[in-house]
């Protein structure tokens, strides 16, 4: 269902803050915590003991203890005390790596020796002081394909977030998809246009008049596993679009770590970082309330969409010229995770001869 041998965002760093974090990614059950140093660390979330969840538990000293009966667990997964009890013939349990970066603590749920942290994307925008970002993570039932979907096809605008963004010119401006190499990309740019209310108040934010004609551009990029960067923004009308000098326009890139979960759950980590007024903690505050409220327009949507596509799995859907975008990017998956496929039956061959 998913490639497993890559990075997925798994939290940030406020929700394992003083206590461990017990998070499902890919459908494995992992345990989050800080260890000795301020070290991120991520263990299988279960105790060698009795089964007990870790992150039931709860951090001393760089150590994980279980809540059930007390045993301490280092980040290597190996056991270090017991209370009363021997514990150093213990089984380990596995570990995860894990890397915190731009933000995000990021995690590997396949084969550990395969893991490289070049791998991880680099995010400019986290590490400028000439951007801001704010965002928030929703739960989501839904297979991790169907928001790439989501995603991909912003059609759905015009419809779902009729009162923040949508506008009847999204679907009258035909979309371009390109393939190159792993990443795929889809770009819409819509000419001399009303601004919706959430523009309005993005050139507002930017002192710019917020009731004059503009130009606005969508261009989404997918890339693996899962995560797709949208760079999005409108410009006054006649002044460049998307190369409009900063003056002349509000944009922004919405952030989207889509990790699954299961089969058909996922953890969303949405954001969106700009390059405009970053000091203006109010406006950033403003921006992530917005986008939250819209974020959250596509939550029944997607779950209702998989629970009739549960009912139905024989149904074909059917792919339009908007779903080009979505349609590559599930190509890309299903190689991936037919290479894995491939090297795993490759490795269990050669241990049987």
């Amino acid at each position: 269902m998913y490639p497993k041998n890559t990075w997925y965002v798994a939290c940030t760093p406020d929700e394992i803050d003083g206590l461990p974090l017990g998070r499902r990614v890919c459908n494995e059950s992992i345990v989050f915590f800080r260890g000795e140093n301020d070290r991120v660390a991520a263990v299988e979330d279960f105790c060698p003991h009795r089964g007990a969840p870790l992150s039931l538990g709860f951090v001393r000293d760089g150590q994980l203890v279980c809540g059930y009966h007390g045993l301490e667990m280092g980040c290597d997964g190996k056991c270090s005390s017991m209370p009363g009890q021997r514990v150093h013939g213990f089984p380990a349990i596995r570990t995860y790596p894990v890397v915190e970066r731009h933000g995000f603590i990021w995690v590997w749920p396949g084969e550990a020796d395969k893991a490289d942290t070049a791998d991880i994307p680099h995010l400019h925008w986290a590490e400028s002081d000439d951007w801001a970002y704010g965002g928030g993570l929703y739960h989501i039932q839904c297979d991790y394909r169907l928001m790439i979907d989501n995603l991909m096809d912003l059609t759905h605008e015009t419809y779902v977030h009729a009162s923040s963004i949508g506008q009847k010119e999204i679907d009258e401006a035909a979309p371009e998809t390109k393939v190159n190499g792993q990443e795929v990309t889809t770009s819409r740019h819509m000419y001399d246009i009303p601004a919706p209310p959430f523009w309005q108040n993005a050139l507002r934010g930017n002192d710019l008049d917020p009731d004059v004609p503009v130009d606005r551009w969508q261009i989404c990029r997918f890339t693996p596993p899962s995560h797709v960067m949208i760079e999005v923004g409108v410009a006054h009308a006649g002044k460049g679009g998307y190369d409009a000098a900063p003056e002349d326009k509000a944009a922004s890139i919405v952030v989207d770590f889509i990790t699954p979960e299961t089969d058909t759950s996922i953890w969303y980590f949405w954001g969106m970082a700009r390059n405009f007024k970053p000091q203006d903690e109010a406006l950033t505050e403003s921006i992530r309330e917005g986008q939250g409220k819209i974020f959250s327009e596509d939550l029944e949507v997607l779950e209702r969409q998989q629970l009739n596509l549960l009912q139905h799995p024989q149904r074909k859907l059917l792919k339009l010229n908007i779903d080009a975008g979505g349609v590559q990017a599930r190509k890309i998956i299903d190689r991936l995770i037919d290479q894995e496929r491939a090297a795993e039956n490759s490795t269990e061959t050669a241990r049987a001869v």
